[in-house]
């Protein structure tokens, strides 16, 4: 795991200021290549072939910067390049290896997350790449013929003089993130996952291609019966958790909940680990699932270390929410810092159970797109306006009160309100066609030939997990130079999990039908039918006492988000005077909240 930067007609003085901004990524050794206009950097976190797997590694007319983990590249080598004799055992010799043989043909062979750069001289090009769901980041500016290119936003802000881009933030205050390619700032795009961009850096033109699209899985449902499924589902889960433990010259260790997801993880890893160390999050005002854990735990055998977090929010908050360079409004960004920063004193990678909910249905707003109860829910969505609001987020009625507030919307309208929730039906943004294209995506889903369970799946795969959830992990983790790895994520789930039939995932009400079925083989009963909590967090406390005053302090005045939304709607919603749950309105000051830290640092 690494941090990578490059540029194409920067000097190399930028060098210092990328090394310095990058180090959390890689602190244990710095690499520089320079040919003619172009720079390539990195910074590296020894994990595999510690002696020699040192970059930017070169064969023949090929330079690479390389960041993440490919955790089939030695079959890779058994098979597609027996031809070749290797220098090292690294995971990078093998990529650019293969690269040489296979060109962009070789995305179909590879497990792994990456975010890399290849120089090939001889073609006059720099390939820029991303795994297939996003694991890895990589932000590229490009301003006329000059560009630079870097695993985070801040290693480009902090080197060169960036302007920021308002219409993306308009965005980002009514999703609650940047919409695939889009950056808070002019002139910079994340290449997307399952993407390359081959740049002519001659005339540093961009050409950008897909190689994966999730939805030509969901379209090859499965005639195989639910018994063999579950034999292909353990098959599967055994290869990606092994493939991922195995791969470390480091020792690796697991996050532990009390749910099915990452207990599974623990339960066939330690198949292959003795002692794996294991790690439970405990912090006040949180649903504790300690206890669950711990159930695990003792039937494997694992270290467990359950981490009592004490937070002073008031000071750290602001030093978490900076490291993401660009606005965050996941408020578990702030649990999962300090679990990372905590497991980092005994492990330096650690295995996560990212990916599960979106590809076996894990969420209970699923349980009515699958049953169909949306279309029934329509019939009298009217009456919503007589019903008082909800102030119980895990409440019964709760749940119809939002089933029955989106079954009336549809596109993006349907999707917001069925996710995020941020100033849904509270506040309309000016939209003056900047919404345009995620409609337009998310519609392009609706209007295919597959289930609407599937669609819904499909959506949060490509705009939640990728934009949200991964890179709230990525930067969470990378922060204390700790490397996450996701067992669910692996090529061989992705090919498998959308080719699920429906009622293998949603059966009547229960959520993750299949996994909680191989749980039953795996794990102590009590898990088995725990409902979806992710790292819950008491955001109304923080909002209403922790961090009320720096709330008040920083939005009672003249503040950056009123470009965005009206000076008297803000100072409602600090009074209590918006007609909205506490929870809702805790959810609007803490998006606006971290918009405004975030500028203070521009």
């Amino acid at each position: 795991m690494c941090g990578i930067a490059g540029s194409i007609n920067f000097d190399d003085t930028i060098k210092e200021k990328i090394f310095s901004s990058l180090n959390h990524r890689g602190p244990d050794e710095n690499g520089f290549y320079e040919f003619k206009n172009i720079n390539l950097m990195h910074t590296r976190l020894s994990i595999q072939d510690i002696s020699h797997g040192h970059q930017p590694f070169h064969f023949e007319n090929l330079s690479i910067v390389f960041n993440g983990e490919i955790y089939n590249h030695l079959e890779i080598r058994e098979k597609y390049l027996k031809e070749f004799s290797f220098k090292t055992v690294s995971d990078t010799e093998t990529l650019l290896i293969l690269y040489s043989k296979y060109r962009e043909k070789m995305f179909e062979y590879l497990d792994g997350m990456f975010a890399f750069a290849i120089l090939d001289t001889k073609l006059n090009y720099i390939i820029l790449a991303r795994d297939r769901s996003g694991k890895k980041p990589l932000y590229v500016y490009k301003n006329d013929k000059k560009l630079l290119f870097s695993s985070e936003l801040n290693a480009l802000k902090e080197t060169i003089s960036l302007e920021i881009n308002e219409d993306n933030i308009n965005k980002y205050l009514r999703t609650g993130f940047f919409y695939k390619e889009d950056t808070p700032y002019m002139n910079v795009f994340e290449v997307n996952a399952s993407e390359y961009c081959i740049i002519d850096i001659t005339h540093v033109n961009i050409v950008k291609k897909s190689y994966f699209n999730l939805l030509d899985y969901y379209k090859k449902t499965t005639t195989v019966n639910f018994d063999e499924s579950m034999i292909q589902l353990d098959k599967s889960l055994h290869k990606s958790v092994k493939d991922r433990l195995l791969s470390s010259d480091l020792e690796v260790g697991a996050f532990l909940s009390g749910g099915i997801d990452s207990s599974l993880i623990v339960a066939i890893a330690s198949q292959y680990s003795e002692k794996l160390k294991t790690f439970t999050v405990k912090f006040d005002g949180a649903f504790d699932e300690s206890h669950l854990a711990k159930l695990t735990a003792q039937k494997y055998g694992t270290e467990h270390k359950e981490i009592n977090i004490s937070m002073n929010l008031k000071n750290d908050i602001e030093k978490i929410l900076y490291n993401y360079g660009e606005p965050f409004m996941d408020s578990s960004a702030i649990p999962s810092y300090y679990v990372s920063q905590e497991a980092k004193k005994y492990v330096t990678v650690i295995l996560n159970g990212d990916g599960a909910d979106e590809l076996f249905a894990g969420y209970r707003r699923y349980v009515p797109i699958a049953n169909n109860w949306i279309k029934l829910a329509s019939y009298f969505s009217s009456v919503i306006k007589l019903l008082p609001n909800t102030h119980t987020k895990k409440s019964m009625y709760n749940y119809f009160y939002r089933l029955l507030t989106m079954s009336s919307k549809s596109g993006l309208d349907f999707y917001l309100s069925a996710t995020n929730d941020i100033f849904e039906d509270v506040y309309k943004f000016h939209n003056n066609g900047m919404f345009d294209s995620m409609n337009t995506f998310i519609n392009d889903i609706s209007n295919q030939d597959i289930t609407e369970l599937s669609k819904i799946l499909l959506m949060d795969f490509n705009l939640i997990l990728q934009s949200d959830l991964l890179k709230k992990m990525d930067i969470a983790t990378m922060a204390h130079s700790l490397e996450g790895r996701s067992p669910f994520l692996s090529k061989y789930m992705l090919e498998f999990a959308p080719t699920l039939n429906d009622s293998f995932k949603i059966k009547g009400t229960t959520t993750k039908y299949i996994l909680r079925e191989l749980a039953k083989q795996y794990l102590p009963k009590e898990l088995i039918n725990q409902p979806k909590r992710g790292f819950e967090v008491p955001l109304k406390k923080w909002v209403e006492n922790d961090l009320k005053e720096n709330i008040f302090d920083i939005l009672n005045n003249n503040c950056y988000s009123q470009k965005f939304i009206e000076k008297e709607f803000i100072n409602k919603l600090l009074n209590y005077k918006i007609n909205v749950s506490n929870e809702k309105r805790a959810k609007m000051l803490w998006t606006l909240y971290s918009l405004e830290i975030w500028k203070k640092n521009q």
